[in-house]
């Protein structure tokens, strides 16, 4: 019996229950502190808008070469799927599975061999 002596015989205290463990109190902000903050967002915007500088192309003229070809060919192979039906592109792929050879196709098999 003095094994059970020492155990604790109240309830669980769960995390943000009670009284205890209720958390801290949030402390009341007067409204001058939220004018002033408010003054200093609207500067701090004020001082973005003039500092916010023009972006410049740092790419070299092949790059943007190439990244005008590349929204070509996009454009052109978004006008080419656009441009079939559904049924077109069935017909297109059965047209292409005829002119696979067979072999992949599963062999037969029976049983007297």
């Amino acid at each position: 019996m003095s094994e059970y002596a020492t155990v604790q015989k109240s309830a669980l205290k769960i995390k943000g229950m009670g009284d205890i463990s209720a958390g801290k109190k949030k402390k009341k902000k007067n409204k001058e502190s939220k004018h002033r903050m408010e003054q200093v967002v609207t500067s701090q915007n004020d001082e973005e808008v003039k500092t916010k500088k023009v972006y410049l192309d740092k790419r070299t003229p092949a790059q943007i070469a190439f990244d005008k070809m590349q929204e070509k060919r996009q454009m052109e192979r978004i006008l080419n799927k656009a441009s079939k039906t559904h049924k077109h592109r069935v017909e297109d792929f059965n047209r292409h599975l005829d002119n696979l050879t067979e072999h992949y196709d599963i062999p037969k098999v029976s049983w007297t061999k």
